[in-house]
């Protein structure tokens, strides 16, 4: 696994410049793996569901639509993300949300409170050194037997894989800062139970989509 070459101090503007094209690059390579993901996360009308990383509020939408009578939020450091993603939330007409900007290793939200914690493509941004404590925070916020899912960037096993690798290490801000990583073995270090880890490559980009339970 790379180390992470984008300073914490670039991912807001780097992300600010990212975000008007964001869901191309999404569409063409993430969106299986979303998909999965949401499919993983099975979400049931009237949860309490947190999403950590909105981006441009793709999978923050489709949330909103699977728990209409229940409670989503949403969490970014981008406010050109959230700008975006407030308006995708506007449109479906619900209520039961919010957006805040903040960060992820420290969650402004009490612990033992979410049903489900959904994340996706973030964790390719950290150092490796950070994935644990972020991960700590993800267990605090949910209640026992809470569940987390989320979709990051992995280090696919065929080589064509290895070509994202190459731009990464050629310049990190081409993938906005994200490179391959494998997060399972963190998530069962913390705590998680019944970890499940699916690899699915849409056009040559390989994402891992990944499934834990904070213990009852």
């Amino acid at each position: 696994m790379q180390p992470a070459r984008l300073p914490s101090e670039r991912v807001v503007p780097t992300y600010t410049w990212i975000a008007p094209v964001h869901d191309l690059l999404a569409l063409l390579v993430e969106a299986d793996a979303r998909d999965l993901a949401h499919r993983w996360a099975a979400v049931q009308d009237g949860e309490r569901v947190l999403e950590v990383a909105v981006g441009t509020g793709l999978s923050f939408r489709r949330l909103l639509r699977a728990n209409p009578n229940g409670w989503t939020d949403g969490l970014d450091r981008t406010p050109a993300m959230l700008r975006r993603t407030r308006r995708r939330a506007e449109r479906t007409g619900l209520s039961g949300w919010t957006l805040r900007q903040g960060t992820a290793y420290a969650l402004p939200y009490p612990a033992d409170h979410f049903d489900l914690v959904f994340n996706s493509y973030m964790f390719d941004l950290l150092p490796a050194s950070d994935f644990e404590p972020v991960l700590r925070e993800f267990y605090r916020v949910l209640v026992p037997g809470g569940r987390l899912v989320m979709a990051n960037m992995t280090i696919g096993p065929a080589w064509y894989h290895q070509v994202w690798e190459m731009l990464y290490a050629l310049h990190p801000p081409l993938l906005g800062g994200c490179r391959g990583v494998r997060v399972r073995p963190a998530m069962e270090a913390v705590g998680f139970s019944a970890v499940r880890r699916a690899v699915v490559s849409q056009w040559t980009f390989p994402s891992e989509v990944l499934y834990g339970r904070k213990s009852a």
